[in-house]
């Protein structure tokens, strides 16, 4: 279980009392909260306590019957509070106690008035649920379990507790699957397996909902199936590869009539060698997370089909490895995509692209109202915007929007780049209908949007470029070392927020 806690460690209370040694507090420090920590502000800004978001201190107190007390002091700044505030606070707090047998906290106490009770109690349950995240299925030797294994968490008054750590536990378990599709190894996430995991987690989602509400399905498309359905570019990228290529179809579909339908679309390159423009070293090490964007499709997917929402969703997800055997699709081949569209592949490491046209080109002829795809599609993302932000285009500014206002809901970063209709020219192609990428050096992520675009027609749709936050190097909040999930919160947000 990736998640080393469960939702079962918690206990609820109705008594803030009963979950006093976690405190928050805010800058400058308030006078009860220091009542409650036993200390005076002048001790606690000696431990270097400043209250901002997420900042703890732990302090050793002893009760009046001489009992040893940790009191945990957890900052939340001088702010209006967001949903990622208590969820980062949280996810500190967790943390700073792993150490020891049992917590308590009023955390969600001390943010109900900024967030609402069941918003501010889902979010301490959903940050702590995070930060217990570890990826061990790879080592010899896991090591100790943290004995933290009892939380006991005061709700605020009027919180429906279990509607709020069940939707808080949906979201945890499909980011947490994300996570742990991205950090497993090639070696052990070919294609099929990818498909796979797909098909237990929307079968284990299926097996939990309540068939009066709506019913999870999944079907996989095999090689025979792709080239039936005249899927070009998955093929053709997989070309070079001794492992099947696969695609997934994992729907949701609500009992009564929809309020929309929205498609999901994921690139799923398993592992990206570049093909016959094979990349370097540094390039290829960490290619193992080139299948981020299906991989938070599942993750999505298996929250949404727990969270039952009205509007009918389907995750579609391209999957295949990027190889550079003696069968491999060459610089100057032609592809035809499903939509009838011929590509002239210049360089075979501009290959999500590729695998993603099949999908959208799928996801289209089913007249959604919106399409969303995700992919670590371009290296000029991580120049433009780092690794803490993705990049957003589209064709549509209420999809934009939509998007946008998902993601800030979410606390996921995104930044709205253009679709510059003047550098579409450099996608011409002289025996081809389009080349996978431009004839200039500069704007390869705005032409491979200019690329995508060409297969969703008038549908609104949006891209998000995922390839720097797909992972993080280090411990932070709710995020641990590694694969980090992202894109999974915003895509559930924006259908269940529809």
């Amino acid at each position: 279980m990736p998640l080393t806690m469960s939702s079962e460690a918690f206990e609820i209370v109705t008594d803030p009392g009963a979950a006093s040694p976690t405190v928050a507090t805010d800058r400058p420090v308030r006078a009860g909260a220091l009542d409650m920590l036993g200390v005076s502000s002048s001790y606690l800004a000696a431990t270097g306590f400043d209250a901002s978001v997420g900042s703890t201190a732990v302090l050793a107190t002893t009760t009046s019957a001489g009992e040893q007390s940790l009191p945990i002091a957890v900052g939340l700044g001088d702010t209006e509070l967001s949903e990622a505030d208590v969820r980062k606070a949280a996810a500190a707090v967790w943390r700073a106690a792993s150490k020891v047998a049992s917590l308590t906290s009023a955390l969600a106490v001390s943010a109900a008035d900024d967030l609402g009770a069941d918003v501010a109690f889902a979010a301490v349950v959903e940050g702590m649920l995070l930060a217990s995240y570890r990826f061990t299925e790879q080592k010899g030797e896991p090591g100790d379990a943290d004995p933290l294994d009892r939380i006991v968490l005061a709700a605020p008054d009027g919180t429906d507790a279990a509607a709020a750590a069940a939707r808080a536990s949906a979201i945890a378990g499909g980011i947490a699957l994300a996570r742990d599709l991205v950090n497993r190894p090639a070696g052990a996430l070919t294609a099929t397996d990818l498909a796979a995991a797909a098909v237990d987690a929307i079968g284990s989602a299926a097996t939990d909902a309540d068939p009066d509400v709506g019913a999870a399905t999944v079907e996989v498309w095999d090689r025979e199936r792709l080239a039936a359905e005249g899927c070009g570019g998955l093929l053709g990228v997989n070309a070079g590869s001794t492992e099947p290529p696969a695609l997934v179809r994992m729907r949701w579909q609500p009992a009564g009539t929809p309020r929309a339908v929205i498609h999901l679309v994921g690139k799923g390159i398993t592992f990206d060698t570049g093909g016959l423009n094979l990349k370097s070293f540094e390039g290829m090490e960490w290619m193992k997370i080139d299948m981020g964007g299906a991989a938070a499709v599942i993750g999505a997917m298996s929250a949404i089909a727990r969270l039952a929402p009205d509007v009918a969703v389907v995750g579609t997800c391209c999957c295949t490895d990027n190889q550079p055997g003696p069968t491999a699709t060459k610089p100057g081949d032609v592809l035809r995509i499903r939509n009838g569209k011929t590509v002239e592949v210049l360089n075979t490491d501009a290959e999500g692209r590729l695998v993603l046209a099949d999908g959208l080109s799928l996801a289209v002829e089913d007249e959604p109202d919106l399409v969303v795809d995700l992919a670590t599609l371009t290296g000029a993302c991580m120049v433009a915007l780092g690794d803490r932000y993705a990049g957003l285009m589209g064709n549509d500014p209420a999809a934009i929007e939509r998007a946008l206002d998902a993601a800030r809901a979410a606390g996921e970063n995104l930044w709205h780049l253009p679709l510059p209709p003047e550098y579409r020219k450099q996608l011409d192609s002289d025996v081809a209908d389009l080349r996978n990428i431009g004839k200039g050096r500069y704007g390869g992520t705005l032409t491979a949007g200019l690329f995508l675009a060409e297969f969703v027609g008038e549908t609104p749709w949006v891209h998000l470029d995922i390839a720097g936050p797909v992972r993080t190097d280090a411990d932070e909040g709710e995020l641990s070392r590694g694969a980090t999930g992202f894109g999974v919160r915003t895509l559930v947000e924006l259908v269940c927020g529809w």
